[in-house]
């Protein structure tokens, strides 16, 4: 992929998070040579540099999602049977949740989501189809009227690499290409005049959107001293309390995302627990900390081979809310990035000294962070967790009252018939830097539409992660793992259809037989393109 003209490829993704990875292997498995570009160490976002185990609907183990989804599921299982000293009740479950987590049927470490997704990359790497940039960001797009020609992008150590390709998707968490290339786009949140959702402000809010995180992994033992250096903001952060949380952050008390009434939390290590199967549609098993994001279950493995679980925090309490990543200043967005540190290490610093135990005494210095598993020095993830991005001002703009069950009641979703996949989650929208509390609306299964992934105006820039064209509030369930997963390995099939045919995006949206075709592509391919008879929650 690179020759005397300079570096080029079939297909460009920039951003190789969960949607990156689902298209490159679209466009790989269509025999496209495939150049990805992505700022962190790890490939696979959301499941690695992130640090957040899937969270996915009730039915995951049945339907729902793509078969290439599915194969990622199913390889994490085979991973940990093939590698793990697991007993042999875990070893049997066909459904083998590693670290028995509440949030969801399949919680498991980073490490191994990166195992998996490099293995199923490996063929192409190894055949000279596929090549990865870790370590790189886009800075720079070559823009030729409607189309991005190339895009320039920079390594940690300043070297600058010009990328030429026919198709360029973007997947970049906070959908970075989209400045670069003047695409049009949003961000924040909708008025109720623009987009009709009866949950939209009257007035758009630009700079409210939803809280980042940034994740860390924990273990505890009895006995020990793991405690941190206090956190240099450890004062402030000790002290915050937005008007409408019920108490401090650094605390064990918060809203029910549902039903916005205080609700307070536990947190012992190593509870006991009985049979756990994570079920959405009845909790989001946030009640008990410990247990909610569980990555590492030690009752999963032979006796005495593991002292402790391993758990993630990534809990209400560290949802960073002074300010937002998009619409302010470089400086801005380092402060607001470094807050966010703070606060996380300041839940940690507050968890090992103050918090409260059941015996009546404080504190849990037996907690230990774990850089090996987060894959960095200082034990925090790789990575900010983001849940919303910039997104594209779509041919199609998924809107609340298209899926909301307070609207539509038992109506289902709407239905769109230029579908490329399905989804399914609440619209689960965290605290906003705007001053706003949970918003939680049950759902209707949903599809995703092709018209979605396609800017009003560009001819070869895709979609292919959270920077579809949703609004704040459709986002909140568009933005999960299986159904980023699923946007982006369809647009990956849609750029590799597109170069087989000689056709464009718009032509195969907006002829129906050209439709046609391209979504039996899909279903022959293992995509899902509308939901049984079920009910949504």
């Amino acid at each position: 992929m690179t020759d005397e003209h300079g570096t080029s490829a079939d297909v460009l993704i920039v951003g190789g998070g969960v949607g990156g990875v689902a298209a490159a292997l679209a466009a790989l498995r269509r025999g496209r040579s495939v150049i990805v570009t992505e700022e962190y160490d790890w490939l696979g976002g959301q499941l690695t540099s992130q640090a957040v185990p899937p969270d996915e609907h009730k039915w995951i183990e049945q339907f729902g999602c793509t078969r290439g989804y599915r194969a990622f599921r199913e390889g994490v299982r085979d991973y940990y049977r093939t590698w793990y000293p697991l007993t042999g009740a875990a070893r049997r479950q066909p459904d083998l949740n590693p670290g028995l987590g509440r949030v969801s049927r399949l919680c498991h470490e980073p490490r191994v989501a990166v195992a998996v997704l490099e293995g199923m990359l490996a063929p192409y790497r190894s055949a000279g189809k596929l090549r990865t940039l870790t370590g790189h960001r886009a800075v720079a797009a070559h823009v030729d009227g409607d189309r991005v020609t190339a895009v320039t992008v920079r390594s940690r150590s300043g070297e600058e690499l010009t990328i030429e390709a026919p198709y360029v998707l973007d997947a970049t968490e906070l959908g970075d290409l989209l400045p670069l290339a003047g695409v049009e786009h949003v961000i924040g949140f909708e008025s109720r005049a623009e987009t009709g959702e009866p949950s939209a402000p009257s007035e758009a809010q630009p700079l409210n959107q939803q809280a980042f995180s940034w994740v860390f992994a924990v273990e505890h033992h009895d006995g020990a001293d793991f405690t941190i250096d206090r956190p240099d903001t450890y004062g402030f952060w000790r002290e915050y309390q937005p008007d409408y949380w019920p108490d401090r952050m650094l605390s064990l008390n918060a809203p029910h995302p549902r039903t916005l009434v205080a609700t307070p939390r536990t947190f012992v290590p190593h509870p006991a627990a009985g049979p756990i199967v994570a079920d959405q549609s009845k909790e989001g098993g946030d009640i008990d900390l410990w247990l909610f994001r569980r990555i590492f279950a030690r009752e999963q493995y032979a006796p005495g081979f593991a002292a402790s679980d391993v758990t993630v925090v990534n809990w209400p309490m560290i949802d960073y809310l002074p300010g937002p990543l998009l619409g302010v200043t470089d400086d801005e967005r380092a402060k607001h990035l470094e807050g966010a540190r703070q606060l996380s290490f300041s839940m940690l610093y507050w968890l090992q000294t103050e918090a409260p135990r059941p015996d009546g005494g404080t504190g849990w210095p037996g907690l230990r962070l774990r850089p090996d598993v987060m894959g960095t020095e200082d034990g925090l993830a790789m990575a900010p967790y983001i849940r919303e991005s910039r997104r594209i001002r779509a041919r199609t703009t998924i809107v609340e009252q298209d899926l909301s069950m307070t609207v539509r009641g038992d109506a289902g979703a709407v239905t769109y018939p230029d579908s490329v996949g399905v989804g399914m989650y609440r619209i689960d929208l965290h605290p906003s830097t705007g001053g706003d509390n949970y918003l939680d609306v049950p759902s209707s299964p949903f599809q995703i539409p092709l018209g979605a992934l396609l800017p009003v105006r560009m001819r070869n820039v895709l979609a292919a992660g959270k920077n579809i064209g949703t609004t704040h509030i459709t986002n909140g369930c568009y933005r999960l793992h299986p159904v980023e997963w699923n946007i982006g390995e369809a647009a990956g099939a849609l750029a590799a259809h597109c170069l087989t045919n000689s056709l464009t995006p718009e032509q195969v949206r907006d002829d129906s037989r050209l439709l046609e075709s391209f979504q039996s592509e899909l279903v022959a391919d293992g995509f899902e393109l509308a939901w049984p008879e079920i009910r949504g929650y």
